[in-house]
């Protein structure tokens, strides 16, 4: 089963996106993963990906990557195709360019060479650790805590940071080689005394042994840190900044969440409309019936409406940053905030939506373990939570509505 690419028609892409979708589509389809084990899989996703040559879509070309910057609707296409054929493989997609995002945006050129090329090989899994068991939205509540130390070393400079703490639903837990992790270096600034770090997996100090399991497969740990010591050079963007960076990164990603899930219901569609032309009953098949096709076209327009809102927000994201307009005027990077939120909010409620009907259009089989409408329940549910909860994006929208 492939999925329709006619939408790539719109306006919204160029002749660059258009040219990846089909050797993408024809890609993604001739894989063939167990997954059973779904750390095992992710592994194996990555190096797939990485032979592919998909993960070059995670880095800018400077260092191995395919487009000359991060594009948000090349993100958007990846995830959408990869999540109709497999979560997972959508997942070890995501997290290789969000887990490394933050040195694209702020690494330092030699962190950039050590970690970005390896990335876009499936050489290293990479890994984004900003939550924690108390502070998940509320950033500002973070108590991992990174002391420097201020011995002097060879050069006359502090010769390593020392990280206390605990980061939790981390994805790629106790698979990844690297981890960008935010930690206080000033606990009583809020938000504005966050700084980040990559923290290679086998740093003194790190255990990312506690994995946690979840009701559809997918790779998360806590991961607990004592006196983990880094080298200096492991800070990554400026003192104090790690907030603003950890909100820059996330914003590149947020489009490509609602992809995801546009993946998650394209699929259910075409799941439910395969089942309504062939399950017969009464001596007719189920989209002989009305009350089918009235559910088919809701299903049919909950997803477009999702498209329609997704690609518009990967759009502005992609046209600001050819501009070179993505701080300055802050009545764009309002319009661009919001037009995220409005799509990863929507795509995620509505592919819920739609799957649920697959599920109810397919009867007793569709909770029959292991049905793809049963697992496609049970994957959607996530995605309305992490990366901003669909009540996040409300008040995102709802606060910028009312100011005006």
């Amino acid at each position: 089963m492939a999925p329709d690419t006619t939408h790539l028609a719109l306006p919204f892409f160029d002749a660059p996106h258009r040219a990846m979708a089909a050797p993408l589509v024809a890609w993604a389809t001739a894989q063939q993963v167990d997954e059973s084990d779904d750390r095992q899989a992710c592994r194996e996703w990555v190096r797939r990906l990485g032979d592919g040559g998909w993960l070059r879509y995670c880095v800018p070309a400077a260092f191995g990557g395919a487009l000359p910057q991060l594009d948000s609707r090349a993100l958007v296409i990846l995830r959408e195709t990869l999540a109709f054929h497999s979560p997972l493989a959508d997942f070890a997609f995501a997290m290789q360019g969000l887990g490394s995002g933050a040195i694209t945006l702020a690494g330092t050129p030699e962190q950039q060479a050590h970690y970005l090329p390896a990335v876009a090989r499936g050489d290293k899994i990479a890994a984004f650790a900003l939550s924690e068991p108390d502070a998940g939205s509320d950033a500002g509540a973070m108590q991992t805590i990174a002391n420097f130390d201020h011995s002097t070393g060879a050069e006359g400079k502090n010769d390593s940071i020392f990280l206390n703490g605990t980061k939790t639903w981390i994805s790629n837990g106790g698979l990844a080689d690297f981890y960008c992790v935010f930690a206080k270096t000033d606990m009583a600034a809020g938000t504005r005394g966050i700084t980040a770090f990559i923290v290679d997996a086998d740093a003194p100090g790190l255990d990312a042994s506690e994995h946690i399991a979840v009701m559809a497969p997918h790779p998360l740990a806590t991961l607990r840190f004592t006196q983990c010591k880094v080298p200096a050079g492991a800070q990554l963007g400026p003192l104090h900044g790690g907030f603003k960076l950890a909100m820059q990164t996330l914003d590149i990603f947020r489009a490509s969440v609602a992809g995801a899930a546009l993946g998650f219901a394209r699929r259910a569609l075409a799941e439910a409309v395969a089942h309504a032309r062939q399950r017969r009953m009464f001596g007719q098949t189920l989209a002989d019936f009305q009350l089918t096709q009235a559910k088919i076209g809701e299903m049919a327009a909950l997803v477009d409406a999702a498209a329609l809102l997704t690609y518009r927000a990967a759009w502005l994201r992609d046209v600001a940053v050819a501009s070179s307009d993505t701080s300055q005027n802050a009545n764009a990077w309002r319009e661009r905030s919001v037009a995220a939120a409005m799509a990863k909010m929507t795509a995620t409620e509505n592919a819920q939506r739609v799957i649920d009907m697959a599920l109810q259009m397919h009867g007793g089989l569709g909770v029959k373990v292991g049905t793809r409408v049963e697992s496609l329940y049970r994957d959607i549910r996530a995605l309305r939570i992490y990366e901003g909860a669909t009540e996040v994006q409300q008040l995102i929208i709802g606060k910028t509505v009312l100011q005006g």
